[in-house]
């Protein structure tokens, strides 16, 4: 398994921007998938972007656009790249890792408040 540790959140105004990282302890090429999700205060977690090992991006429709997952491999880092926020953007971000045999890690969360 891998440890994630995630920083970047607070507080920014409806159009700002911020970047999420994800330091993960050990070499993230090898990892089978690496995703962004978020949970809203009374919401279900939902996958937000996913960066799958060949390099293949998702994310989902109501970020197209405003949303970049990245990686940088010399740093073992993930990163969500986040424009134009909106205040229905505000949760608690997760990195989480999955290995190809299913096992699955995550971070402890950082806050994201947009609000003006």
């Amino acid at each position: 398994q891998v440890q994630l540790m995630e920083s970047g959140g607070g507080l920014v105004q409806p159009g700002g921007s911020l970047r999420l990282s994800c330091a993960a302890s050990r070499n993230i090429v090898t990892i089978y998938a690496m995703n962004w999700y978020r949970q809203a205060p009374g919401k279900q977690r939902e996958r937000v972007a996913t960066l799958t090992q060949g390099g293949t991006t998702n994310h989902i429709d109501s970020v197209k656009g405003r949303f970049t997952i990245s990686r940088d491999n010399a740093k073992n880092t993930l990163y969500l790249q986040m424009n134009s926020l909106k205040p229905e953007d505000t949760a608690v971000y997760y990195c989480n890792a999955v290995s190809a045999q299913g096992f699955s890690s995550w971070g402890q969360g950082t806050q994201v408040t947009v609000s003006s």
